[in-house]
Formats: structure tokens, C-alpha cells, sequence
């Protein structure tokens, strides 16, 4: 049974960060879009939306990050000295984005350092989440187990692109996020600046799915060799058909079905980057097998994960539920 241990701890890892991305994804969008109003009272409301749930989504980074140490410390070992510079620069982003967050209510009426750290910060993390990203799948220099690169290898067009398609999906999911849950004026800006969004991240999608398999001849074997191709033009076509469904429910006014399209274009598109690279953690040297620690040490953190993870989703489940609905002008969490 012991083979399959690091799947188990694999596929922890990518929910955690994919619940990261998503839930704290929309609240980095709300900090990305500050920039396109400069009345206090919608930028009230626009944070007041994610005042109840932005600290409590960042648990889910800290779960991966401590899920890969623990459970694939050779990965770790190879990761963090390949990418400190933008590991830690997003982590200083996320400080000051957090401190800004709750220093901008007690600062008022003399808040404007505030507001640009709070939308500073939610640029600068999302651009720096890209770059790691796209430092990863442009692969990572291995020698005997080690990382071999430079300081500076992660800095790319590639891996500079991939930043801004972060930024860029960020943003759509704050503009669908507010649409949703806010009235009035931050309403509009939701709905008025989600259509260009939704463009961008099609085209950044389209851009890297193309990308990746004209520079990395093993992604390219991934996903048009036979009989692979037949499975996966689905994943393709589904990102179209739902991209289409966001684009209606936008013209239509909807409200749930944008938020909810945005999502499952995140979903799809962490998808196809994880069929491009399984069984890889670091590509294109380590796999899962070979970063994993040993048994006894992934099943001991395991037990705590069985008791540890479903708080973390119930707690998660409890705050939505909890502060659902609208929130309208002059109302709020502070």
C-alpha cells in the first residue's frame, strides 16, 4: 500500500492549493480592481464583500505549503531555493495586503497609503503566484537531487506571461464576485469590466495551452499522441462552452452563473496543467515517488491531516453559509 501514499498526499496538496486559489483568488481580485474606483464608499463596499472570509481563505496556502514540506521534502528542498526570491516576495505581499486590510479602517478619514498597499499587494501576489507557476512548468534545473540553477532562472517571458494571466484571472473572479454579492454602483463595476476580463483569460489560455506543448516536446506527447488526444478534447471544448455560458449570464444579468463559470474555467484550466505534468512534481526530473518522504513519515502527518482538513472545510462551509447573501451600500462587517 505504501506505493500510493504520495498520490494520497498529491492529490491533498492540489485541493489545498486549488481551494487556495479560488477562494482566495476572488478576494486578490477584489484588491486588483480597487485601482478602477476612487469613491471611498464603493471601495468600503468592495472590501467590506470579503471582510469575513479573506484571512480564514489564506489557511489553505499554508496547508499546501506545509503538505508539500512534510509529505515531499525533496521537492521542497528544490523548489523554495529556485524560487525565493518570488516565494518570499509574495509572501511580504500578502503581509502588507493583510495589514493594510485592517490598518485602512482605523486610518479614516487619512487612509490613502492604505488603499494603494491594499491593492498594491493584491497585484504584486497574484503577479508572483504566476511566476512560480509558469517558473514550473517551464521546468526546473536538477542535478543529483539538487537544485542546479541560477537566482534568476524563474524570471522568463514565459513565467512573466503566466504572472499576468494570474492577475488577470484574479481580476474576473473580483469583478463576478462583486456582480454577486454587492448592489449599486460596485455592482456595475463588477459587471462592467468582467466581459474584457473574460477575454483576457481566454486568450492568455488559449496562449499558453499553445505555449507549453510547442516548447516542452513532453507536454506535447501528453496531449496529442493517440490514443491521449481522444480523451482530453473534451477539456478543451468544455472550457468554450462554459466561457460562452459566463459571457450570457453576463449579458443577461445573471449573477450566480459568472461567479460559478469562472470557477469551473479555474477548475478546468488547473486541470489541464496537472494532465500536462502528472506524475511530475517537479518538472521534468522528480516524481511523486521520488520526492516522497518515507512511508512512516507521510502516514504520522496523515493522521493529523484526517482530523485537520475536514475543520478546515467545515469552518470554510460555516463562514459562507454564515455571511451569504447581498450586501448593500453603507453596510458592512467593521
Amino acid at each position: 500500500m505504501e506505493w500510493y501514499l504520495p498520490l494520497i498526499w498529491a492529490g491533498i496538496i492540489g485541493i489545498a492549493v486549488m481551494m487556495y486559489v479560488i477562494l482566495d483568488g476572488f478576494d486578490l481580485g477584489i484588491g486588483i480592481l480597487f485601482p478602477f474606483t476612487h469613491k471611498e464608499e464603493e471601495r468600503d463596499l468592495m472590501m467590506n464583500s470579503v471582510a469575513p472570509f479573506w484571512d480564514g481563505n489564506e489557511t489553505w496556502l499554508v496547508l499546501g505549503g506545509g503538505g508539500l514540506w512534510v509529505a515531499f521534502p525533496k521537492a521542497y528542498a528544490i523548489i523554495m531555493p529556485a524560487f525565493y526570491l518570488p516565494v518570499i516576495g509574495m509572501l511580504l505581499a500578502l503581509v502588507l495586503r493583510g495589514v493594510s486590510f485592517e490598518f485602512r479602517w482605523v486610518a479614516k478619514p487619512g487612509h490613502r497609503i492604505w488603499d494603494i498597499a491594499f491593492a498594491t499587494g493584491s497585484i504584486a501576489a497574484a503577479f508572483l503566484q504566476g511566476i512560480i507557476l509558469g517558473g514550473l512548468l517551464q521546468g526546473v534545473t536538477v542535478v543529483d537531487g539538487q537544485y542546479a540553477g541560477g537566482p534568476f532562472d524563474w524570471l522568463t517571458v514565459f513565467s512573466v506571461f503566466v504572472g499576468l494571466s494570474v492577475v488577470a484571472g484574479y481580476a474576473l473572479l473580483g469583478a463576478t464576485w462583486l456582480h454577486m454579492r454587492t448592489e449599486g454602483p460596485v455592482k456595475k463595476l463588477g459587471l462592467r469590466y468582467a466581459p474584457t476580463l473574460l477575454a483576457l483569460v481566454l486568450v492568455a489560455m488559449a496562449a499558453i495551452s499553445l505555449w507549453t506543448p510547442l516548447s516542452l516536446p513532453r507536454v506535447a506527447e501528453r496531449w496529442f499522441v493517440l490514443p491521449n488526444l481522444l480523451y482530453l478534447w473534451p477539456i478543451p471544448l468544455a472550457v468554450a462552452v462554459i466561457a460562452f455560458a459566463i459571457w450570457r449570464g453576463l449579458q443577461k444579468g445573471s449573477e450566480f452563473l459568472p461567479f460559478a463559470g469562472t470557477i469551473a474555467l479555474f477548475i478546468l484550466g488547473y486541470a489541464g496543467l496537472a494532465i500536462s505534468n502528472v506524475p511530475y512534481l517537479v518538472p521534468p526530473t522528480l516524481t511523486f515517488w521520488d520526492a516522497a518522504a518515507s512511508p512512516a513519515s507521510q502516514i504520522f502527518f496523515l493522521m493529523g491531516t484526517i482530523f485537520l482538513l475536514p475543520l478546515v472545510l467545515g469552518y470554510t462551509v460555516f463562514v459562507y453559509w454564515m455571511f451569504r447573501g447581498k450586501i448593500a451600500p453603507g453596510e458592512g462587517y467593521h
